[in-house]
């Protein structure tokens, strides 16, 4: 065992970054259940409530930028979109910066649910034990963040 501040050698590196990906997957579908299950009251699928989440949190964006942000091909965004802008969740809006590519945003109705998804999954997660330090959440984000950097090289389509 290392001293918590000092990097660790690349092997023992390898095998504990492995717990972490042991403990993502069935954390990733977790989550993915309890969203398809209720979190979002039944209205949201989970790809148009990710496609709400980017709205919401980075404003206006393209279809590509949302595929880019999230890791996952142009035409599952293009499909979770059409779902959104049917259920009148999401609208086109002209894009300044690209003729050909417009720029997607929540409507009113979107917003008002992806809102509400956010504060029932807020309420749920405010629940989490372990005395979890901000530290601790600061530590995770980076290292999961240096984890999606490593793969940056896999391609999203």
């Amino acid at each position: 065992m290392t001293d918590d501040a000092t990097p660790l050698p690349p092997d023992e590196l390898g095998r504990r970054l492995t717990e972490v990906y042991d403990l993502v997957g069935p954390l990733y579908r977790r989550a993915q259940r309890s969203v398809e299950r209720g979190l979002t009251g039944g209205e949201l699928s989970l790809g148009v409530r990710a496609v709400l989440t980017l709205l919401h949190r980075n404003g206006p964006m393209t279809v590509p930028q949302m595929g880019r942000a999230q890791a996952i091909s142009r035409q599952f965004v293009q499909r979770m979109v059409n779902e959104a802008a049917d259920q009148g969740l999401v609208e086109s809006i002209p894009n300044p910066a690209h003729r050909r590519s417009s720029l997607i945003r929540p409507t009113e109705k979107g917003t008002a649910a992806i809102g509400e998804v956010l504060r029932r999954e807020h309420a749920l997660l405010r629940e989490t034990g372990g005395g979890v330090t901000d530290a601790e959440v600061t530590a995770c984000l980076r290292v999961l963040g240096e984890l999606l950097k490593a793969l940056d090289h896999v391609d999203d389509d």
